[in-house]
């Protein structure tokens, strides 16, 4: 799962290949002000960027063995925001040598009617969530800290219930390919949040 708020990068043209750097964790709910405050002591910014999002997961079935996903975005708590449509490629996890999980990632801002365009182009909505949580930067590092909320009723942003008694917590970076020592930084950032969180580069495919 991708960091909520979002980082702008060309997509036309073809000349950069942009790689998302990820390593994931998470915490129970009382440990969460103990890591926000080792947090504000890490990062650059000691109070963190909060937010409230609603994503929508959309597939598009083809010949394939699996289908296309694209997953669209909207603040709900900050008016005037693009919606954003974000493409996330297979993770790259052969390399034992990098730290984290590497995939290829695509970060668009969009107009309002985003899903009006995914359902004419044939693409589903698969699941809904709201995202709530608190964003730090180190860097070039993006910290993310947020809980995932079930929405009860299918377009009611308003009826939601917690999915778990756990933040999930993700630190990632959006660099061109072939940046791997950026890895090598997030490896020493993370081991500077033991024991509170153990950052991990995790296989999605493993979670199926």
């Amino acid at each position: 799962m991708e960091a909520p708020p979002v980082t702008m990068m060309p997509v036309t043209g073809g000349t950069i290949n942009m790689m998302e750097y990820l390593l994931q964790g998470s915490v129970l709910d009382q440990s969460l002000e103990s890591l926000l405050h080792r947090l504000r002591g890490l990062c650059d910014n000691m109070e963190p960027e909060t937010f409230l999002d609603h994503e929508m997961v959309f597939l598009l079935k083809g010949q394939q063995a699996s289908p296309f996903v694209l997953r669209a975005r909207r603040s709900m708590d900050k008016s005037g925001m693009p919606w954003h449509l974000r493409y996330l490629g297979q993770p790259e996890i052969g390399d034992k040598n990098r730290h984290a999980l590497v995939r290829n990632c695509v970060d668009i801002a969009t107009s309002d009617n985003l899903t009006d365009f995914l359902v004419e182009m044939g693409f589903r909505m698969d699941h809904e969530f709201v995202a709530k949580g608190h964003m730090f930067r180190k860097g070039i590092m993006k910290i993310v800290v947020y809980k995932i909320f079930r929405i009860l009723m299918p377009g009611n942003t308003e009826s939601i219930e917690p999915l778990s008694l756990s933040y999930l917590v993700e630190l990632n970076v959006v660099a061109p390919a072939g940046q791997d020592m950026v890895s090598d930084d997030m490896r020493n950032f993370a081991e500077q949040l033991k024991p509170l969180v153990h950052l991990e580069k995790i296989d999605p495919k493993r979670l199926m």
